[in-house]
């Protein structure tokens, strides 16, 4: 093996490239803003590279260094757990909010990164994947104009005749006489609906928010021949073999400009101001701030803490302190004027960047703009602020809270906020960066992160609409709304807040019937956000949970306890004039554990819960005991069906625990075990479509480069040079398009018990994922071992968490590659050097050079040789193995 020199490998077919030079960055920087002008709702980084060879038919070598050219482009990550690509984005010019229905609104710069748990960020590198991934083009595809206004499918199987595939490009043919084009005033409307849902918007949607936006019918034979969009919007298939599930996107932006960077914040002008470079809002999706004012929730004065600011600004004040304390002690500042930029000796030991606001004989009142308060100091404590002080930008800057606008100035919110937030360091997500910056704050001090914003709400809820709960009282006209997997129940009891809530909420029914909505579709979700949702054909108060991506998220339905997967064009925001009545109704959801069963929070066999939801769920009124009551406010009971007093022995709980399969040892003999591989007959599947009429069959192996090509991975898991997994980059956006699909289809299944065998795939849900899974072994105490296919890590999770792999989601290859570092000698590895190795490449993008491929029986034992390289410095290529080898040569010499 023959290292290539710095600068000189390719990450396509082993080519050497030459060193870049400033002259060719700016040629690329160029090209990728004409690319992203044609994306301007968004494009996987992973995919750049192929857009890039198809528009200009070279190889794009910089595709790391994006999110370094913010000028250029806005990277981020979308809300997931699983994968680090990102969403690249052209730089936009912020335009003014219409009061009324917009005109062609234009694409906004960034979408709603959502919302992974903030403290599970250490772990938990990305949330759920986003389904929703730009309009692209696929490799085996003529190349893009870049004014072309047609979309290419995402095709997982890449055929190599475009044409004879069934998901080829749209194309407008010829119109037929039954299939009229629409009316510029139709054509309007759609362009306004996806301009508020920049991110795309499934096309199956389109009538009911048509019907409710603007009051008239969408034309039915479009939505069938959706070639009639062709000049209008952008369309996209990301599921193969299903032309009903297509998305559409607003064509791009006309007008490509610059964004305006947040201004410094100084409230009082002064010409004699030297320029101050403007605070520019960090690109990362969760950040930590220090928050130091809130004045109301639409004005929250924070700083950014991080490299680059918070430690930046610490050096900043120590030389200031150096160069005050000595050269700088005779710069007294005699004559301040107002808004005049001067430094203040606050104590002996603090010089700060400061503006007058306010002079007196004697003192000054100045606004510390790094900090963001007010101080009235000595006219003698005002010095000259000297140019050297200026070069970082002001670091205090205002913010305001997601969804407490109506609320802004409550007195109850406002002493909430202050107890959660005043003085400390919070993680921060940033919902909107234009003007001043929406934000939702996260309190992850403690073991479960707390979402500073459902706190405020929740302040504001009155109490005196709860029924009040006692010890060994019974209640009556009980009506169990949910129950979980771990056997825990929802139940709504009657009370005052639950009869204001049914007359609040056949109100918002009668306005949804007779009002135009648009004002109400939301199109900026964020954790927290309290808004409205369908459940069973009308509409309730949901809370949106955990988002996945711009397009799917989790809400919990707030009165019925229970928790549902469904698109974001599905939610409604709640009309103004009923939103504070609404918002103090406390939750009518009850959580409750039934007394004398298992409540240790595992998850009940498939059976129990089955037949508990058969037996109680929304059945008629029924009657319950309270026990207990524990410190988390979960009530332990005794529920008995119906409403007149009954023994506790012909009770819900007992009749259960006498089930037969309450006893595990009777339910676990009936899980079958195998020794070779089998897939599953499509009769064992529970979902039946005309697609499984024959047996399941697996994916098609995935395709490599041949041996001594190259080929830009994502190392998801490392346990040692020899053995670790790769995932090849450039098609990380068709596993996200797979999992955003499996979230939407799996979480709306009931609990289904199925034949469980060793050696077969099936779909698991992980961390409110579902992943492709091999069953590689089942315990006896309900266990199933199984390693994630497109992954490569293995888990051990509850037998009832796995599900059948329908048919429709064994199209893409299993993207998990089993691999080992060539270059190095194989043998057993001490931690030492596994951890070395794991430092440089574990959950980053690198570049392999293939060795040798060992081909297997079944796609998940095959496992490749390669030379991994760091190619993320401009000027030299770093070999992971040579790496490894030195450390080893220095352990042994050592020893």
């Amino acid at each position: 093996f023959v290292n290539t020199g710095p600068g000189q490998l390719s990450s396509r077919g082993g080519s050497q490239q030459k060193p870049v030079n400033s002259a060719d960055v700016e040629v690329v920087q160029g090209r990728v803003k004409q690319l992203l002008q044609k994306y301007c709702s968004g494009v996987w980084l992973s995919k750049i590279p192929q857009l890039y060879r198809i528009m200009f038919q070279e190889e794009l070598h910089m595709h790391k260094e994006l999110e370094t050219w913010t000028h250029i482009c806005t990277v981020e990550k979308p809300g997931s757990n699983n994968i680090v690509d990102r969403l690249v984005y052209p730089v936009l010019e912020p335009v003014p909010k219409p009061s009324t229905v917009p005109a062609v609104a234009p694409c906004k710069q960034s979408p709603n990164a959502k919302q992974p748990t903030p403290a599970q960020q250490t772990t938990r590198i990305l949330r759920t994947l986003a389904i929703n991934i730009p309009p692209s083009a696929q490799k085996s595809q003529p190349p893009l104009s870049p004014t072309s206004p047609n979309s290419t499918k995402l095709d997982f199987n890449l055929p190599e005749t475009p044409k004879a595939h069934p998901h080829s490009p749209i194309t407008p043919p010829s119109t037929p006489p039954s299939h009229q084009p629409l009316t510029p005033e139709i054509k309007q409307k759609l362009r306004q609906l996806l301009n508020k849902y920049s991110q795309g918007l499934w096309a199956h949607a389109l009538p009911q928010l048509f019907q409710e936006a603007f009051g008239c019918v969408f034309p039915q034979n479009v939505l069938e021949d959706l070639t009639l969009l062709a000049d209008t919007c952008m369309v996209e298939y990301p599921m193969p073999d299903n032309r009903k599930r297509a998305i559409l996107y607003a064509l791009p932006c006309q007008v490509q400009t610059q964004p305006r960077p947040r201004p410094p914040p100084l409230v009082l002008p002064y010409t004699g101001n030297p320029r101050v470079p403007p605070l520019i809002i960090p690109t990362t999706e969760f950040l930590s701030v220090l928050v130091m004012e809130v004045c109301s929730t639409d004005n929250i004065v924070l700083r950014f803490v991080g490299e680059g600011y918070s430690k930046a600004l610490e050096v900043l004040e120590e030389a200031m302190l150096q160069f005050y304390n000595t050269v700088g002690a005779g710069l007294c500042l005699l004559s301040p004027k107002i808004g005049q930029l001067v430094a203040v000796a606050i104590e002996d030991d603090a010089v700060l960047r400061a503006q007058v606001h306010l002079v007196t004989e004697d003192t000054v009142k100045v606004y510390c703009v790094d900090h963001g308060f007010f101080e009235v100091v000595s006219r003698k404590k005002i010095l000259q602020l000297r140019d050297q002080f200026l070069t970082l930008p002001f670091q205090a800057t205002t913010c305001q809270l997601a969804g407490l606008e109506p609320f802004s100035t409550d007195r109850v919110v406002l002493k909430t906020l202050e107890s959660l937030a005043i003085g400390r360091t919070l993680l921060v997500e940033i919902v909107e960066r234009e003007g001043t910056p929406v934000i939702v704050l996260y309190d992850t001090s403690e073991n479960e992160d707390v979402n500073v914003i459902a706190v405020c709400l929740k302040a504001l809820q009155d109490k005196s609409m709860e029924n009040p709960l006692q010890v060994n009282s019974v209640y009556t006209n009980v009506c169990v709304t949910n129950v979980c997997f771990d056997g825990s129940i929802y139940c709504q009891l009657p009370s005052r807040g639950q009869a204001k809530l049914k007359d609040i909420m056949d109100k918002i029914e009668a306005h949804f019937i007779s009002q135009l909505t648009w004002e109400l579709l939301v199109s900026k979700p964020f954790c927290g956000k309290v808004c409205l949702a369908k459940y069973k054909g009308k509409w309730a108060r949901a809370e949106i949970i955990n988002l996945h991506g711009s397009q799917v998220l989790d809400i919990l339905f707030l009165d019925l306890g229970l928790p549902a997967s469904l698109e974001v064009s599905e939610l409604r925001e709640i009309p103004p004039i009923y939103l504070k009545e609404l918002i103090t109704i406390p939750p009518q959801a009850i959580k409750c554990i039934l007394e004398e069963l298992n409540a240790d929070g595992s998850v009940w066999p498939p059976e129990a819960v089955l037949w508990l939801r058969e037996t109680v769920l929304n059945k008629v009124p029924s009657c319950m005991k309270i026990v207990k009551l524990d410190e988390t406010r979960t009530v332990h009971i005794y529920l008995l069906t119906g409403n007149g007093a009954q023994d506790l022995q012909s009770s819900v709980n007992r009749q259960l625990a006498s089930c037969p399969f309450w006893q595990r040892d009777i339910h676990f003999s009936k899980i079958t075990r195998v020794s070779k591989p089998i897939l599953p007959e499509a009769g064992d599947s529970p979902y039946t479509a005309p697609a499984q009429s024959n047996a399941l069959t697996l994916p098609p192996k995935l395709d490599l480069p041949v041996v001594g090509q190259n080929m830009d991975v994502f190392v998801s898991v490392a346990c040692h040079p020899g053995h670790f997994v790769l995932q090849p980059w450039q098609d990380l956006y068709k596993l996200v398009v797979l999992m955003g699909e499996m979230i939407l289809f799996y979480n709306k299944q009931e609990v289904t018990q199925i034949n469980i065998q060793k050696n077969n795939v099936y779909v698991a849900k992980i961390d409110n994922n579902w992943h492709r899974v091999l069953v590689k072994g089942v315990l006896t105490n309900g266990l199933v071992s199984v390693y994630e296919l497109d992954y490569g890590k293995y888990e051990l999770i509850n037998y009832s968490q796995l599900q059948p792999l329908i048919d429709e989601f064994r199209q893409l290859p299993f993207q998990g590659i089993s691999a080992q570092l060539a270059g190095v000698k194989q043998g057993v590895w001490a931690e030492e050097s596994s951890m070395v190795f794991r430092n440089h490449v574990e959950k980053k993008p690198l570049v392999a050079q293939i060795e040798s491929v060992e081909e297997g029986d079944w796609p998940w034992e095959r496992k490749i040789s390669v030379y991994l390289v760091d190619t993320t410095q401009e000027d030299n290529d770093i070999w992971i193995h040579n790496i490894v080898v030195e450390f080893l040569d220095e352990i042994n010499r050592a020893a």
